[in-house]
């Protein structure tokens, strides 16, 4: 799943449902009313001071603005979450019913896992060539992703924020100029692929632009006058704002910054690099696990899953060893059945079909929010990966799986299209996502601004191993391909940790994952190097699905046959993403009440 918000650019920049039982799902949160005005307060603030996320969660008041990292934003930022960090700490936690104890948890452990990220200064590498905000305006800018163009309002307010995309890029150039005479540079395997990034937004001929494409889909209604008024601004912007400012990024990176790039693949080889790993290993897991302790994890993970694929091996016959097994999975004929693009969303829809029986009796509290497969837009699909984009609150914006298909013939069955399914769309990120935003009872920062990667993208992989209770995985094939996704995870936590604490380079990850796992030698080139420009993000999935699953173990075991899964799933998802300290302990309480 990707989700572009504010919480994130820290990382950088400083680093109602369907019921069918009887539970406590739309029960009151909040009994204090200052504690529930400071909430309401903080995320009209954070608003203003992230206006992306307000743009992707459907509020329209800020789609003109732009964040930024300078010195000045940073300050703006941390004053803001002191503050608020100061004022809930008025509040006697032990006074606070259980729900607002939950809240008040949440909200100071994000704050204060914010500010410690401050001292960081990750903002000194304030782009890469995955998460970079220069990508991420050419998606809104296109017109098919949260920037709405709809008005001519609409259309005004993104000539505005792609204007200040300007002021960014002085920003960003000033941000990569401090981490040069500090010691802390991107690799340079990573810049030599931001490069043709940047220049690929460069063009002599406005229409050629994908800030265009809104005018080339403006509206029918509008009016001649608008029309053409439009059409000359978004010309002009275009050539006198975008285009000069990607072409100063190509040229910095090019001719100033790549000189300066490290050698180097992991964080241990900057200023206070072991710090900053330390730190994100901890914002990205929300817990105290030590990259060791992860690391270790990993390995054992690794051994695990090798002995249950060499099972799968054996059971269909083949007698070569793994690595010639991965190969024959890739490059048999019989793997890649599909014609054409529409025959392979009619098989993920399949599964969608396969699992509804199985799923009824695992979930008693479904979304409203409606659900589509579709096909990656052409001018994404080549960088893109399989991914789920939230729907909108209120239900009327489908929450959407999107599939990449750049040729339906070579699309192989066996890359793990049932656990794919379970994880992106049903019951994963739609469930957990669209249960959050539709629980009105929740304040809202806990509905729209918590994204914690280990809860979130953790359930996500725990839904993937929920496939043989739902049903799926009867083809050993496609058996394999979930063990391969799961497989996928576990290595993570081995070469991110060994990347950035064990001086790992980027061929020696490259070699392991290849190694381990049924991927390409281009496949596993892209997931090194995302590791190596988001340190420890990858870390929470596993670390997430493992907690969830050893919950659930505990929980089987104490409660025995008071043990309800459905219930279970109603726990884990009903209060929306935590830290993982923090919902381990909510758990517990539940656990403790039956």
């Amino acid at each position: 799943m990707k989700k572009i918000v504010f919480a994130l650019c820290i990382t950088l920049a400083i680093a109602a449902c369907k019921q069918n039982g009887t539970s406590d799902q739309n029960s009151p949160i909040s009994t204090n009313k200052e504690l529930a005005r400071l909430f309401d307060n903080y995320y009209e603030g954070y608003l203003r001071i992230d206006p992306l996320t307000a743009t992707s969660i459907g509020d329209e008041r800020y789609n003109d603005l732009l964040p930024n990292t300078g010195a000045a934003d940073l300050k703006i930022a941390k004053d803001f979450f002191q503050s608020y960090l100061d004022s809930v700490k008025t509040f006697n936690r032990a006074m606070l019913n259980a729900n607002d104890k939950l809240s008040y948890d949440i909200f100071a452990y994000e704050l204060q896992t914010n500010l410690d990220g401050f001292k960081y200064h990750l903002e000194y590498m304030p782009f890469n060539q995955m998460f970079a905000l220069p990508l991420t305006i050419g998606q809104y800018g296109s017109g098919s992703n949260a920037q709405p163009f709809n008005t001519v309002r609409n259309y005004e307010d993104w000539l505005k924020r792609l204007t200040a995309f300007t002021s960014w890029t002085d920003t960003a150039i000033a941000n990569f100029d401090r981490g040069i005479k500090t010691g802390v540079v991107l690799p340079r395997a990573l810049v030599v692929k931001m490069i043709p990034q940047m220049q690929s937004f460069v063009v002599t001929d406005p229409s050629k632009s994908i800030f265009y494409d809104p005018i080339k889909n403006i509206p029918a209604n509008f009016s001649t006058v608008d029309k053409k008024m439009l059409t000359d601004a978004y010309r002009a912007t275009i050539m006198h704002a975008a285009v000069p400012a990607y072409q100063k990024l190509a040229n910095y990176l090019q001719n100033t910054y790549l000189a300066h790039a490290r050698n180097t693949s992991g964080l241990s080889s900057v200023t206070d690099g072991k710090a900053k790993y330390a730190y994100l290993v901890k914002q990205q897991t929300s817990t105290t696990l030590t990259p060791e302790e992860i690391y270790q994890t990993g390995l054992s993970e690794v051994v695990r899953i090798s002995k249950k694929m060499d099972s799968i091996k054996n059971v269909v016959g083949f007698k070569g060893d793994r690595k010639a097994f991965f190969e024959y999975m890739k490059t048999d004929k019989k793997f890649t059945p599909y014609k054409n693009p529409a025959e392979v969303l009619a098989a993920f829809e399949n599964i969608h079909q396969r699992i509804k029986p199985n799923l009824e009796k695992m979930f008693n509290h479904v979304p409203k929010t409606p659900f589509m497969i579709k096909q990656t837009e052409a001018f994404r699909a080549a960088s893109a990966s399989a991914e789920y984009n939230p729907g909108s609150a209120d239900g009327k914006r489908p929450g959407i799986f999107y599939v990449p298909i750049l040729d339906a013939k070579t699309f192989n069955i066996t890359s793990g299209m049932e656990s794919l399914f379970l994880h992106e769309a049903i019951p994963g990120h739609h469930y957990q996502i669209s249960l959050t935003q539709e629980n009105t009872t929740l304040p809202k920062f806990r509905r729209f601004l918590i994204f914690e990667n280990a809860y979130v993208e953790g359930w996500a992989l725990y839904c993937e191993s929920l496939g043989k209770e739902l049903g799926l995985y009867t083809d050993p094939y496609q058996h394999m391909g979930a063990l391969g996704d799961e497989m996928h995870r576990a290595i993570r936590l081995v070469v991110d940790v060994a990347i950035h604490t064990k001086a790992m380079t980027r061929d020696q990850a490259i070699s392991y994952m290849m190694d381990n796992e049924a991927i390409s030698e281009q496949g596993a080139t892209a997931e090194i190097e995302r590791y190596m420009g988001i340190p420890a993000q990858a870390l929470g999935y596993k670390t997430g699905a493992l907690k969830i699953r050893e919950l659930r173990k505990k929980y089987e075991q104490l409660l025995g046959k008071k043990f309800n899964l459905a219930e279970f799933h109603n726990q884990v998802l009903k209060d929306g993403a935590m830290p993982l300290s923090v919902f381990e302990a909510k758990m517990d309480d539940w656990a403790k009440s039956q």
